[in-house]
């Protein structure tokens, strides 16, 4: 199988997992055990928004593109410099928008994303049972309409998240065996 198609960048050595998908899809925890797994930098995209963005989110209020663009660029600085380093990593990143994952794209790593992909109703239903998050649940629907389906894009592996955690971890893991280790 031709693995370059899976990937973009396929010649770069430094290695960037990006799980994707709208909020409440698992980004975080299924990033954190493959960062554990791989022993990879763990990263969370949410930890690079500004504090004007956060306070807007847990108000209700989506952010606008342009709201957006300094986030997904300060990524993109940051995995740059993890290439140089040759620092392997996985990013839990909504990815909403096609031009974010081609900004993130273009840092130069050897990149896959696992789009993490489910129901609007049980993606409302975990983010109302989560805990000390600032985003608020009333924002799940914007999450869904800024959504820009990624499933053509030749680097982006969908799982479904119906499946217990375990299995999507344990679905996750063959993928990116399969891709990055074959």
């Amino acid at each position: 199988m031709n693995h370059s198609t899976e990937v973009s960048n396929p010649e770069a050595s430094t290695k960037l997992i990006i799980v994707m998908g709208v909020a409440g899809s698992g980004k975080s925890t299924v990033a954190k055990n493959l960062a554990d797994h791989y022993q990879y930098c763990y990263l969370d995209a949410d930890d690079f928004h500004t504090e004007e963005n956060r306070k807007r989110m847990a108000e209700g209020l989506p952010l606008t593109d342009e709201m957006r663009v300094p986030w997904v660029n300060s990524l993109k600085t940051y995995l740059q410099q993890a290439d140089k380093e040759n620092k392997h990593c996985v990013l839990a990143f909504s990815g909403l928008r096609r031009i974010h994952r081609n900004t993130l794209r273009s840092a130069g790593l050897k990149t896959m994303f696992i789009f993490l992909n489910g129901q609007k109703d049980t993606i409302q239903q975990r983010v109302n049972l989560r805990k000390n998050h600032f985003m608020s649940p009333g924002l799940v629907n914007s999450q869904f309409n800024a959504l820009e389906d990624p499933s053509k894009e030749k680097d982006v592996h969908t799982m479904d998240v119906s499946v217990s955690l375990a299995q999507v971890i344990e679905n996750v893991i063959r993928k990116v065996d399969s891709i990055f280790f074959d």
